[in-house]
């Protein structure tokens, strides 16, 4: 698979006062046969599609350089011929001409792969903004992160490629703020914590990620969480079980983070079918069909997006509404049985 390709020069005083276009004409022969061959017209293309920044900022191919100045240039290969564009409902929370932030569906799978030619967020991203297509990888066009299928919530979409590389750094350097939304098997304690736990992929398993059982290699990951609310199913029998609602913040963003740090500390995310979905929480959730029978995917929810726009600077706070099952799921917990009662097992003062 084509991949984007990405190079930085420093103007150094014998190149300065030259045009833009003309510096990266002879500078690309430097860095590889990729660059060597794009020609002067196919520069100013790219420097006008924005896959050229000067300091940092998107200029005219004319524009004249001074010594010490920095250009970065993105070789974004265009998509795969074969990803269409399709009419797809989008809730749409923010659009203007470097950015699209949604709320995305659950169900709803981010970019085509094996078994999902179509009917995925990039085919109707390119039915809304026909000119994404070419930003960014070649199924990924304007992709700048991702949730899983299952998993509801705010995701931002970039529309040119100087705004997916601005993005792209920011969710590198950890500068986006990002909060979700969770409903979890079990009785956390204390009232906050911190998951500080690597990730890699399974060992035996492919398709999981584990921060117990991994391969030689992983990541760090961290995840901190707060309580927001605690619920007891089939209370005062054998079958009792405790659910926990979650305010989760991940500080980093490795595949699966929060399903996986849940799962391996021992609360499980509800409806997660491939983290936690035990004998005993299978038995649980038939028992409670009538309540729990309203999920039918892990009950995770990307609620809040904090970023810096791209273009202005200016720092851009989103909120994406609960998915309806989600909304379902919690108003029968709480109107029903499942409440704990006043000052009972749910307030911090009695340790959680």
């Amino acid at each position: 698979m084509n991949e984007s390709r990405a190079w930085s020069f420093f103007v150094d005083a014998r190149e300065a006062v030259k045009r833009l276009d003309l510096y990266l004409v002879g500078q690309a022969a430097l860095a590889g046969q990729a660059a060597a061959k794009f020609s002067r017209a196919e520069i100013q293309r790219l420097i006008t599609e924005g896959q050229v920044t000067l300091n940092g900022a998107v200029v005219k191919a004319s524009a004249r350089l001074k010594p010490g100045d920095r250009v970065e240039m993105i070789l974004c290969p265009p998509r795969d011929a074969k990803l269409s564009a399709e009419k797809l409902p989008l809730d749409i929370l923010y659009e203007d001409q470097d950015c699209l932030v949604l709320n995305k569906a659950p169900g709803l799978t981010v970019h085509p792969g094996a078994g999902h030619a179509g009917g995925t967020l990039v085919n109707a991203l390119l039915h809304h903004c026909p000119d994404i297509e070419g930003i960014g990888g070649e199924r990924r066009p304007g992709i700048v992160h991702r949730l899983d299928k299952e998993t509801s919530g705010v995701m931002v979409v970039a529309k040119n490629a100087f705004a997916l590389q601005k993005l792209v750094q920011q969710f590198k350097d950890r500068s986006v703020e990002k909060g979700y939304v969770a409903v979890a098997w079990g009785k956390m304690k204390p009232q906050k914590g911190v998951i500080d736990r690597p990730i890699g992929r399974h060992r035996s398993d492919r398709k999981k990620m584990s921060s117990r059982y991994f391969l030689k290699h992983s990541r760090p990951a961290v995840t901190t969480w707060t309580v927001m609310e605690r619920f007891i199913l089939n209370a005062g029998t054998v079958l009792a079980r405790y659910l926990t609602l979650l305010q989760i913040q991940p500080r980093t963003g490795r595949t699966h983070q929060i399903r996986v740090h849940l799962a391996d500390i021992g609360y499980p995310l509800v409806g997660d079918r491939l983290y936690g979905y035990t004998r005993n929480l299978q038995k649980a959730t038939t028992a409670n069909d009538s309540i729990l029978g309203s999920i039918a995917r892990q009950a995770l929810h990307a609620e809040k997006l904090v970023f810096t726009h791209p273009r202005t600077g200016r720092r851009m706070e989103f909120i994406a509404p609960l998915a309806d099952d989600m909304v379902n799921l919690l108003r029968r917990l709480r109107e029903s049985d499942c409440a704990p009662p006043s000052g009972g097992f749910g307030n911090a003062s009695n340790g959680g």
